[in-house]
């Protein structure tokens, strides 16, 4: 057994060298896998014949060629989350721009976290196949890239080499007797002449008394806490905090014009104009607040005005009007109002 591998390992190498010195090599393989003799015969030399054994080496050649570029692949939307089953697609990147390697192309918001969707390869995206907001399930398809090709980048310029040796100083200049200022730049214009320069005008502002609005979509994410926070509302103990006010300065103006006040409006000064006033002042600083959702669309309504329900007790029951546009009313506009 030990000759027959000598002979075996021997052959092969002579194969070998043959091959690379371009000799004629004849080689006998076997048919259906079962060889039962192998002969290797060489230019100028004796054939050497060698029974098959079970430790049989095959020589393979293999032929390697380039990546193939330029080639169209279609992104799919990952996997989601446990529970998880859509979302909505927020696009990073337009059609023709080009990306790397796992630069993230576009985010996926769910209600739970928001997925990024790497580019599988470098490239330029192709075609967006679901538009900006749309819900996308996981599987589907988003968008395609062409591998290979990449939006030609203007060069930087290249730096100035610098000298090889720094040019000395020069002398500084001799003084010299300054030169005569001409007459028409001596003349100065008088100040009538001169135009002043006109400002860019300033973006107008909300019309007072207007019932503008500012609609923005909600993410699913936020959606989705603030349906959670309304079943807590709806369904737990909810607690009541109360805010203790100084209301000093309130009762001594009210004391002050009070008579005044209902000699030139014909009605009482009450407590009431000034919480409804101030509570206008605070939703105008704060839009957020005088915000509301609107269920039908899922978009949160920034509204430029400001309305406010007040509870007026009256003969039948206690009733509560609607206030429209406070922030454009006074003290007197809101008593008679209620």
């Amino acid at each position: 057994m030990l000759s027959r591998s000598r002979c075996a390992y021997r052959t092969l190498g002579r194969s070998l060298s043959a091959v690379s010195q371009a000799n004629n090599v004849l080689v006998r393989q076997s048919v259906s896998g079962l060889p039962v003799c192998s002969q290797v015969v060489y230019r100028n030399s004796q054939p050497c014949e060698f029974p098959s054994s079970g430790n049989v080496f095959h020589i393979r050649y293999f032929r390697t060629s380039a990546v193939h570029r330029d080639e169209v692949v279609t992104v799919n939307t990952p996997a989601f989350a446990e529970s998880v089953t859509e979302g909505d697609v927020r696009w990073e990147k337009a059609v023709g721009d080009s990306v790397s390697e796992d630069e993230v192309v576009c985010e996926i918001e769910t209600d739970k976290t928001s997925v990024q969707v790497p580019a599988p390869a470098s490239g330029v995206i192709e075609e967006l196949l679901v538009p900006d907001g749309e819900k996308v399930e996981s599987g589907m398809p988003l968008f395609k890239l062409r591998k290979g090709v990449v939006a030609a980048k203007a060069a930087p310029a290249p730096a100035a080499e610098a000298p090889a040796a720094a040019p000395p100083p020069p002398p500084p200049p001799a003084l010299t007797a300054m030169p005569p200022v001409p007459l028409q730049a001596a003349q100065a214009k008088p100040i009538s002449a001169i135009k002043p320069t006109v400002a860019a005008p300033a973006p107008p502002l909300p019309t007072l008394g207007g019932r503008g609005e500012n609609r923005v979509k909600m993410n699913r994410m936020r959606l989705r806490i603030a349906q959670r926070l309304k079943e807590a509302q709806e369904t737990c103990a909810m607690l009541t905090t109360f805010n203790e006010v100084d209301m000093s300065n309130i009762q001594d103006m009210r004391k002050l014009h009070k008579d005044a006040f209902l000699k030139k409006h014909n009605i009482k000064l009450g407590f009431m104009s000034a919480f409804v006033k101030a509570a206008a002042h605070a939703l105008t600083d704060q839009p957020a607040v005088n915000a509301v959702i609107d269920d039908s669309t899922k978009e949160i309504v920034y509204r430029e005005y400001v309305d406010i329900s007040v509870a007026v007790s009256t003969p039948k029951g206690l009733v509560v009007p609607v206030i429209r546009n406070v922030e454009t009313m006074n003290f007197a506009d809101i008593e008679k109002s209620h």
